[in-house]
């Protein structure tokens, strides 16, 4: 392995990372009466001993703070009907455009979820770590709402797909 400078390691590690194939989430939290929500491939289950998951976000992106200020917080998986709801959260438009897009309800809790999603997962933020760039938030699932048909929305290389299954089905 040879030493690369910082700026071509940068460079070559996000080359990497569009060629690792994601699942689209869109993290929702409401302050008040605000909404907002955004795109995230960077979802992963932590425990299940309690059920928990990791988010990372940008500590410059629009929907930080939101995560940083409140406890809860939704993890809406996207099924491949979801596309346009995809494509308008990770674009420029403002939440409340944003939020007009699918088919968004609130739960009993005062929680933001998108009704035809793969997966909702109800989260409370139980810790926040700074790694570098990002802030690493970590959610304890307090709920669950699964679709039943299973067809989720990926992305990798800057392009949306499906998925297909090649083989017979692994067991639990």
């Amino acid at each position: 392995m040879t030493t690369a400078t910082l700026d071509d390691l940068q460079i070559g590690f996000r080359q990497a990372m569009r060629r690792v194939a994601a699942t689209v989430s869109v993290v929702a939290v409401q302050r008040g009466s605000e909404r907002h929500g955004t795109t995230a491939t960077s979802l992963t289950s932590i425990s299940m001993d309690p059920p928990s998951i990791l988010v990372c976000f940008h500590k410059t992106g629009r929907l930080h703070d939101f995560l940083h200020d409140q406890e809860r917080f939704s993890v809406n998986v996207l099924h491949t009907d979801n596309l346009a709801t995809s494509q308008a959260f990770a674009s420029p438009l403002t939440a409340e455009e944003r939020f007009a897009i699918g088919d968004w309800r609130t739960d009993a809790e005062g929680g933001l979820f998108l009704a035809d999603a793969q997966v909702n997962l109800f989260c409370i933020k139980e810790r926040e770590v700074s790694y570098g760039s990002h802030t690493i938030f970590i959610g304890r699932v307090v709920g669950v709402r699964t679709r039943s048909d299973i067809s989720p929305l990926i992305y990798s290389d800057g392009g949306y797909s499906g998925c297909a299954t090649l083989s017979g089905k692994v067991t639990d």
